[in-house]
């Protein structure tokens, strides 16, 4: 029986990342080379165009992994661990990434061609007006009375803006809710609260 077909049959025919039934295909799991079952996974077109470029991520896209990564499968646990710790800015894969238990050897299997921490070091970083970084799910308060493009009103200063998320191409721009309207705020007009 060939790759493909054991892995249509351990799945129940659908990608074994998000469940989509459509335009399915075997994917090793790197370094694994072997080419069996163990260390392969089925996947979708979709998942697979995101896993092999990372900058075209689709972050709502990945909540599927809040599912799959409760397999039983090691290779599947791989991939959720390596897609969730690309999205770890994301308070909630965050929060996932710290729910999910591997194996030693799984969990070596699944940092093997990671990227380091030093090179994360290197990438920018969401900052407050104090040099303080910024992460998703952050509380930050305005420094600053912020006209808001497009609407009528101005975003006080002192306004506490809660559960930020981060602009991925742009350190210094962040996302919030103000009076009950989602805006880009930039990071220079904000301080970080605890």
């Amino acid at each position: 029986m060939s790759l493909e077909k054991k892995l249509l049959e351990r799945s129940g025919s659908v990608c074994e990342l998000c469940g989509s039934n459509q335009e399915l295909k075997a994917y090793e799991v790197p370094p694994k080379t072997s080419g069996s079952v163990d260390e392969s996974i089925l996947v979708c077109n979709h998942c697979l165009t995101q896993i092999e470029n990372p900058d075209q991520l689709d972050v709502n896209h990945w909540h599927c992994l809040n599912d799959c990564m409760w397999s039983q499968e090691p290779a599947i646990q791989v991939m959720a661990w390596r897609m969730l710790n690309q999205l770890r800015n994301e308070g909630w894969a965050q929060n996932l990434l710290d729910m999910l238990y591997l194996e030693e050897d799984v969990l070596e299997w699944a940092k093997t061609g990671q990227s380091t921490g030093a090179e994360q070091d290197d990438a920018p970083k969401h900052m407050d007006s104090n040099g303080v970084p910024l992460l998703a799910g952050d509380t930050v308060v305005l420094i600053k009375d912020l006209n808001v493009k497009g609407t009528s009103f101005v975003a006080k200063r002192g306004t506490a803006v809660r559960g930020i998320s981060l602009v991925h191409d742009n350190p210094e721009h962040i996302e919030g809710r103000v009076n009950g309207q989602q805006i880009v705020i930039l990071t220079k007009f904000t301080k970080k609260t605890n």
